[in-house]
This record gives structure tokens, sequence and C-alpha cells, in this order.
């Protein structure tokens, strides 16, 4: 897995799923829609996460997190807590 978001991405859906494209983008505040296309598309291709499309004018898609995503979120949590423990 590469990408610099790509870690925020699944903990703003870990913190806030289901989560739609614009209020990901508003927290992830500088990264381009291309990025946060691409790096969602290469998540949900990696079983990561799941995109729902819902048939409705404005057309609506929320992002979660899959099975196999949130078992990723144990070790982010251990990685985030190291972060906190080890800040200078």
């Amino acid at each position: 897995m590469r990408g610099k978001h790509k870690m925020v991405i699944l903990y703003c859906l870990m913190r806030y799923q289901p989560v739609r494209f614009n209020q990901m983008k508003r927290y992830l505040e500088r990264v381009s829609d291309k990025t946060l296309s691409q790096n969602l598309r290469e998540l949900e291709a990696d079983g990561l996460v799941a995109r729902n499309e819902y048939p409705q004018i404005p057309p609506k898609v929320e992002y979660s997190l899959t099975k196999r995503g949130e078992s990723l979120m144990e070790v982010l949590k251990l990685l985030c807590l190291w972060g906190e423990e080890n800040r200078d």
C-alpha cells in the first residue's frame, strides 16, 4: 500500500464512517480531488474500503471500512499510540 494519504483516509473512515467524498476532502484539507479519488480506488481494490453508491439525484456515494479494513485499524491505533508516546 503506497500513498501518503491512505493511512489518514483509513483513520477518517474508522472515526466517522460512513463518510462522503466531500466530507473526507474537508478532513484531509490539502489533498486534490484526483489524489483522493485515486487513493480511495486503490484502497477499494485492496479490499480495505467499501464504496456504496445510492441511485438518487444528486448522486450520493459513501465510503466505509470493510471487515479487512477494520482489522487493520488495530495496527493503526498502536502506531498512533507509539507516535504519541515518542513525540519530542
